[in-house]
């Protein structure tokens, strides 16, 4: 059965003109350029011994205030700083690569509302590393693909259930030592920016719907599709229709006498006889 586009419905706001080649590569240098930051202050502080790490979030302290921007960029050893990297890298490309045009916003967001998030709720400490992001980067991508009716980025959401799904259990205070509550304030916030922004960006899928009997496809649609059965159905009936009109109007073909010109002339004058001339 043909179907066609129910034009009540928006258009999507995947741009065809945005090349694939071009969303990954715009998803690669932004996610590479976080990635060279946090890799470059870990190196010179542990090079230069600078003790950094102490400007991390510290929860409802004003004199460190400035964690709430810094501690995504800081992290205790090699082993916390990679599996950062690596669940980061996962994550952030998939939001600039699939939510493109409102990829940057998203990220300021996420980012500034998880540190917040983590300086008001959390119940003390220094709270340093980019787990925070990485949870709220999750919990967007699988609450946007939820609440957008579109199958490309529910695609995403089982996607990044099946890879993370294991993270909710890091949510609980089950290791003193991991900052749980960041990764509450994270998840939070990737739930409230994907249900701010759930109108903008990437829109819900067309809907299809059957063509009624007595309508025609659409003469674009048959021309991009000529073999489809229901195209070839539509031929022949236009063809079929054509022939029957054409020879309904052989039929039709009505014949007119012509007077040539000096026929009434030469012809004998007709009379009309009186009914009284006999008597």
């Amino acid at each position: 059965m043909a179907m066609r586009f129910s034009q009540s419905m928006p258009r999507p706001r995947w741009n065809p003109n945005v090349q694939d080649i071009n969303r990954l590569f715009y998803a690669l240098w932004t996610t590479t350029f976080f990635l060279l930051l946090i890799w470059g202050v870990y190196a010179i502080n542990d090079t230069y011994a600078l003790n950094w790490r102490r400007w991390g979030n510290h929860p409802r302290d004003w004199k460190h205030w400035s964690g709430v921007f810094s501690y995504p960029f800081l992290h205790g050893d090699l082993e916390h700083l990679w599996n950062n990297t690596v669940t980061f890298f996962t994550l952030n490309g998939l939001l600039f690569y699939f939510y493109r045009s409102i990829a940057a916003r998203t990220w300021i967001l996420l980012y500034m509302l998880s540190g917040i998030g983590l300086w008001i709720f959390a119940k003390g400490g220094n709270h340093i590393g980019a787990s925070g992001i990485n949870y709220a980067l999750a919990a967007f991508l699988f609450t946007s693909g939820v609440v957008r009716k579109s199958q490309l980025l529910l695609r995403v959401t089982l996607l990044v259930a099946f890879l993370y799904g294991g993270m909710v259990w890091w949510m609980l205070p089950i290791d003193d030592h991991i900052s749980w509550e960041g990764h509450i304030a994270g998840a939070a916030s990737g739930v409230l920016v994907a249900v701010i922004f759930r109108k903008k960006g990437p829109l819900p899928d067309l809907q299809l719907q059957a063509l009624s009997p007595d309508e025609q496809l659409p003469e674009w649609w048959a021309d991009a599709h000529p073999e489809h059965p229901d195209v070839i159905r539509q031929r022949e009936f236009e063809t079929n229709q054509t022939t029957t009109t054409e020879e309904v109007d052989r039929r039709n073909v009505q014949f007119r006498i012509v007077r040539k010109e000096g026929f009434m002339e030469d012809a004998p004058s007709e009379k009309r006889s009186d009914s009284n001339s006999d008597k």
